[in-house]
């Protein structure tokens, strides 16, 4: 997830409600107005009377040779680094990313926080938006906290289910009410995890409760926003996780609690080609996959021949991150 801020300057109310909003993480406003903000909402100003003053803890720096990169390396041990590149050139932002530098590149349109968050597969560690068009302003808030990502999703078969006994597994709630066709995506393995639909459904016996995923056992891998894994345990109230539908399309949850208790949990096997892949959920008539249509499926209807949605990858993760290398999980 890139850090995004949003600058008003000249004053204008109505683009700082729209940043609070969008969730920006800071709005950079004139002298004199940081109070202004306070009153509207709680977020990070950037003023000289703000929370992060400029020329103290961040700096702004234009690019107009390579020399001046290696005074953006100097000046990121102050704070991050507002980067302007007047003619749009990508090549001296790569090798900043490169470089590892906290780069905050202005954009003034959707396309450009685009370009900027794409750069070299990573993009800039941040975005400074600018643009006095409230409805751009949302657009490409919208795009960069993570509305239109996907997580491509494919049919695998289902092999085995069996009941492994008892262990600690792990309801999330969110502060999303989720529709049917959607849930989390979870896995024993970061290369493949199954679609987990949330509790979206009526049932005779048990209320529908929207915002809640019954995701699996707390050593599960689940997808987070910016291409990351979390395990199921490591969650908490505040954090952020990637709601996904029967279609691939991501949005972004908030966790409003998180619940672990002992449960009996079943194992399920699919084949994915010559591939097998693994996950662990409660044993439970409203814990559900999705099938192909983005209808849920119980696990305890589950048999093997059913085919189910999941999220396969290559390569492995260190510490959630995406990396090229090969890495077994059984």
């Amino acid at each position: 997830m890139k850090t995004i801020w949003v600058k008003v300057d000249p004053w204008n109310k109505d683009l700082v409600t729209t940043a609070l909003e969008g969730g920006a993480d800071a709005l950079m406003v004139p002298e004199g107005y940081a109070e202004k903000v306070k009153e509207l909402g709680r977020i990070t100003t950037i003023a000289p009377d703000g929370d992060m003053i400029p020329g103290k803890d961040l700096s702004t720096i234009t690019i107009t040779s390579m020399d001046d990169e290696d005074q953006i390396i100097q000046a990121q041990a102050m704070g991050p680094v507002i980067v302007d590149t007047p003619d749009w050139s990508i090549i001296p932002l790569e090798n900043l990313i490169a470089k590892g530098a906290r780069v905050v590149h202005p954009a003034k349109s959707l396309d450009e926080a685009k370009t900027a968050a794409g750069i070299l597969e990573h993009g800039v560690w941040g975005v400074l938006i600018d643009t006095p068009d409230t409805a751009e302003l949302k657009r490409t808030l919208a795009f960069l906290k993570g509305e239109g990502t996907t997580a491509p999703v494919v049919p695998v078969e289902i092999t085995e289910v069996k009941a492994v006994g008892m262990g600690d597994r792990v309801c999330v709630d969110t502060c999303t009410d989720m529709k049917p066709g959607e849930g989390m995506l979870v896995g024993n393995s970061s290369a493949a995890m199954f679609l987990i639909h949330s509790e979206s459904i009526e049932n005779p016996y048990v209320a529908a409760r929207p915002f809640r995923v019954n995701a699996g056992a707390v050593h599960a891998y689940t997808k987070v926003p910016g291409n990351k894994t979390r395990y199921l345990s490591e969650l908490s109230a505040g954090d952020e996780v990637l709601i996904t539908d029967y279609k691939g399309k991501c949005s972004i949850g908030v966790v409003g609690r998180l619940k672990i208790e002992k449960r009996p949990l079943l194992l399920i096997t699919a084949k994915a080609g010559d591939k097998k892949i693994t996950t662990i959920c409660q044993n439970a008539e409203t814990i559900r996959l999705v099938a192909t249509d983005g209808k849920p499926l119980s696990v305890v209807a589950l048999k093997p021949g059913d085919k189910v949605l999941a999220s396969l990858e290559e390569g492995g993760r260190h510490f959630g991150h995406k990396i090229k290398e090969t890495i077994t999980e059984k």
